[in-house]
């Protein structure tokens, strides 16, 4: 199948999967900025998207995507390193026009799959799947999403953990996000001389929207739960 045995194919279901990820990452950074103006109306939206059966498929379509958005960047990888040989230990200076972001897009993406894990053991698991399956796994109520978050991110001594920890994860996001949007709408044909430029200026846009709704919410608990 071209999809898979094709250089072209292989790169269009990276780009696919991976603006189809972009745009949940848009919903769920507008879903968690309601956080910031009332705790109420995040609550509200979580237990619209509970344990619902138009929820559920949308878990495992997200998974799914995720899944092979990571399983096809690792084939890639290891593709690309075998037809370079040994040519990638002769290299020593960086390559001209080469952004660090393309050189470490593996990299990066292994710093966001790991603190996404660390995400949905603090959220998914104690939310969604205790919903699920009734198990108590936190200390709220499942729906109560707004707890959840002000908690992990206003408790002593692990709460501005947190905090750092996340900001950071946001950063490595920012820049996967910042170079992945630019290629997959250059894989998708937006590759022509004027539209080159400014599909870097959208990548770099489009990161930005995607992480500053995540790093308000958190920022905005860590000045509230230790500088108020």
């Amino acid at each position: 199948m071209w999809l898979k045995s094709s250089s072209i194919g292989r790169k269009f279901i990276m780009s696919i999967s991976g603006l189809a990820l972009v745009l949940f990452l848009l919903f769920h950074g507008c879903m968690n900025l309601a956080l910031v103006f009332s705790e109420d109306a995040y609550n509200l939206i979580c237990s619209v998207l509970g344990a619902n059966w138009y929820a559920l498929i949308g878990t495992l379509g997200l998974a799914f995507l995720i899944l092979l958005h990571f399983s096809y960047a690792l084939y890639l990888t290891i593709l690309n390193r075998r037809a370079r040989g040994t040519d990638r230990y002769e290299v020593t200076a960086k390559k001209e026009g080469v952004e660090w972001e393309s050189e470490n897009m593996l990299v990066l993406g292994v710093i966001v799959i790991g603190f996404l894990i660390l995400h949905l053991y603090n959220f998914w698991y104690k939310m969604q799947f205790a919903e699920l399956t009734g198990i108590e796994t936190g200390a709220f109520d499942p729906q109560n999403g707004a707890a959840y978050v002000k908690a992990l991110f206003t408790t002593p001594v692990s709460g501005p953990i947190y905090c750092v920890l996340y900001l950071i994860w946001l950063c490595a996001l920012w820049l996967h996000l910042n170079h992945g949007v630019w290629s997959a709408l250059h894989t998708l044909g937006w590759n022509n001389h004027i539209w080159m430029k400014r599909i870097k200026v959208i990548g770099a846009v489009v990161a930005t929207l995607v992480v500053l709704p995540f790093a308000t919410v958190v920022i905005y608990y860590l000045i509230t739960g230790f500088c108020c």
